[in-house]
């Protein structure tokens, strides 16, 4: 017998499954499938929660070259660790393009100003603030999602007493 029969993925998430093309454990599941665009197949990674794969790759081919190798343990825990470093790296550029920040000397010390982004899908803005070398807030003032936060823009704003930025 080849071919796995398709398992019910309506089951507990939180109850594991070690089966040749489908294990799910740790808070992931790996499911081996079809690869659409060649003869071969591949692995999804997804997190439990997520509705889109963290990871897909191409699986090896099994001894019969037809069907795809089983999973194991190994090979999981592999895929687990991949797939989680996918998501941190995600994590980490998505929280670099939200939030920028620049110091700017000034006569009364160092001032810390930042420009945190919400990307609400109904009310994008962003935030700007600005705080002591301690992290004492000075000034902050909502302004749009757009604002470039540059060494120009953040002496200005503080040069102009805090007021709220215009449009840029």
């Amino acid at each position: 017998m080849n071919d796995m029969p398709e398992t019910n993925n309506d089951a507990d998430p939180a109850t594991p499954i070690y089966e040749a093309r489908l294990w799910r454990d740790d808070g992931w599941t790996a499911r081996v499938i079809k690869n659409e665009d060649d003869d071969g197949w591949a692995v999804e990674m997804i997190k439990d929660g997520e509705t889109e794969p963290a990871l897909v790759g191409p699986w090896t081919m099994g001894r019969d070259k037809k069907n795809p190798k089983p999973l194991d343990t190994s090979a999981f825990n592999t895929l687990v660790k991949t797939a989680s470093e996918v998501l941190r790296r995600h994590e980490q550029q998505l929280h670099a393009l939200l939030h920028k920040s620049i110091t700017v000397s000034t006569a009364s010390g160092n001032i810390n100003v930042l420009l945190d982004i919400v990307p609400d899908e109904d009310d994008p803005y962003a935030v700007l603030r600005a705080c002591e070398e301690y992290g004492d807030t000075i000034a902050e003032v909502r302004v749009a999602p757009t604002f470039k936060l540059t060494r120009a823009s953040a002496e200005a704003w503080i040069e102009s007493g805090y007021r709220k930025p215009g449009r840029s």
